[in-house]
């Protein structure tokens, strides 16, 4: 039995997972390129000694790309595993309690620099695909992509996915690389938040001037910029921007209900981000405003002089870096254009506004009676013995878009992780309890969708 399996190779699945986390595969660092390429190579090789028949290494622009496939199902669904093998910079290093690459257990967690993101929750992927195929194969066809980019914007992956779309034919995918509710309480996310990302840029003299001998005469840069962030937003916190809330799908009363009946505490909130008090766009408890409600909020400002002391300086130009995190069904084109409208009809016609669009992202939601969806949920209940609930995410994870956009299926979204995991921070870890009970529940996965 392939639970049975799993059981008795706890212990070696543990040694696997710290080998691959010794690898530092950063993928942002020029300096670790071989080591990102050394990481791909180690998961191509695991891959083959578990026994998928098809492993393939894609070469990229960037960092390689791992393909595999096991389709000795005939006639039964098609279902893809993604995740990434590439982590954040470990820095700043002083933090740590033990070195980041060097993977310790310290009370039933182990902590290292990808330990949850996302080698730890793909690597559960992979031991469940071998739970299975030791143990007379996988009941449906299942095609593994990992990528190591994500942590770089996962900049070679869409041209891939395109380029390779009629292979990647599948009925969902499902990807780990998220939380569970909280300890003990699994959890589907079925929604994710959009991104639109901008930089805008003030310039009113041609060179910086003497405050004295020119201040209340000429536009301050800094100054307009101050009153078009102002303008951006309404008293109540919503978004002033005309139209910005046209396209918004509204929580459905079954969904506002799901998130009250989350054991939530607004004092931990407030306790945990070290705020003393909430607000927010007014008739929406702080879960709904995280995850289902539209914002604009400026990333940071720069302008002027900023050293120590003081300069009585009129800058000549001031920019500042917004982003604001999209709802179904907003697109982030439309929001581009009425962003950049709204701040050129409210700037004063004395400076020059310019108005740069970063990058930007799809909302995605995936229905929540989904078959697929339905068999992950009755996974998860075999394996941690209670009932999993319903989250949606306030974060983006662009390739879920990309999915939903080229092959037209949904995704399911099973995390393992926890929010205390700190994903990208000094002494990152994942709880072995979930990294094991995350075995049981995809290799029960693959049964319940058969």
């Amino acid at each position: 039995m392939a639970i049975d399996y799993i059981a008795k190779n706890e212990e070696r699945f543990l040694e696997e997972l710290k080998e691959l986390l010794r690898i530092p595969s950063v993928s942002t660092d020029t300096e670790h390129k071989k080591d990102v390429h050394a990481c791909a190579d180690w998961l191509v090789a695991h891959f083959k000694k578990i026994g998928m028949p098809t492993v393939e290494l894609h070469q990229t622009p960037g960092h390689p790309i791992i393909y595999a496939e096991s389709l000795g199902a005939p006639g039964k669904p098609t279902y893809l595993i993604y995740g990434h093998y590439d982590v954040q910079p470990p820095d700043p290093l002083e933090l740590w309690d033990t070195p980041p690459f060097e993977p310790t257990v310290r009370d039933g967690k182990l902590f290292a620099r990808g330990a949850t993101d996302d080698k730890g929750q793909m690597f559960a992927h992979v031991k469940a695909l071998e739970a299975h195929l030791a143990n007379g194969g996988l009941p449906v066809n299942v095609k593994v992509v990992i990528e190591g980019e994500e942590e770089v914007g996962s900049v070679n992956l869409d041209n891939w996915v395109e380029a390779n779309s009629e292979r990647l034919k599948c009925d969902a995918v499902f990807i780990s690389d998220s939380s569970m509710y909280a300890k003990g309480l699994p959890a589907i996310m079925y929604s994710l938040r959009g991104l639109a990302y901008f930089e805008i840029e003030i310039t009113g003299p041609s060179h910086d001037l003497h405050s004295g001998l020119y201040g209340g005469a000429v536009p301050n840069p800094i100054n307009e910029l101050g009153k078009i962030i102002a303008a951006l937003q309404n008293p109540d916190g919503t978004v002033a921007v005309p139209g910005f809330y046209d396209r918004v799908r509204a929580l459905e009363q079954v969904e506002r209900d799901g998130f009250a009946a989350l054991p939530f505490k607004e004092s931990e909130f407030m306790a945990e981000t070290g705020v003393k008090g909430v607000q927010g766009e007014e008739g929406y408890t702080t879960l709904e405003r995280t995850w289902a409600r539209p914002t604009l909020d400026f990333n940071g400002i720069i302008g002027g002089f900023t050293g120590e002391g003081a300069k009585t300086v009129l800058p000549s130009k001031a920019r500042a870096k917004f982003s604001c995190r999209l709802v179904p069904d907003q697109e982030p084109g439309e929001i581009q254009e009425m962003v950049a409208a709204h701040i050129r009809s409210i700037a004063s016609p004395n400076v020059k506004v310019d108005v740069h669009f970063h990058h930007g992202g799809r909302p995605v939601i995936t229905e929540r009676d989904h078959p697929a969806v339905l068999a992950a949920m009755r996974a998860l209940k075999k394996s941690w013995n209670t009932d999993p609930v319903f989250i949606r995410g306030g974060g983006s994870i662009p390739v879920v878009a990309t999915f939903s956009d080229v092959l037209k299926v949904p995704s399911v979204l099973i995390g393992l992780g926890l929010n205390d995991d700190r994903l990208h921070s000094p002494n990152e870890k994942f709880d072995l309890e979930n990294f094991y009970a995350g075995i049981r529940t995809l290799t029960y996965l693959w049964d319940e969708l058969a």
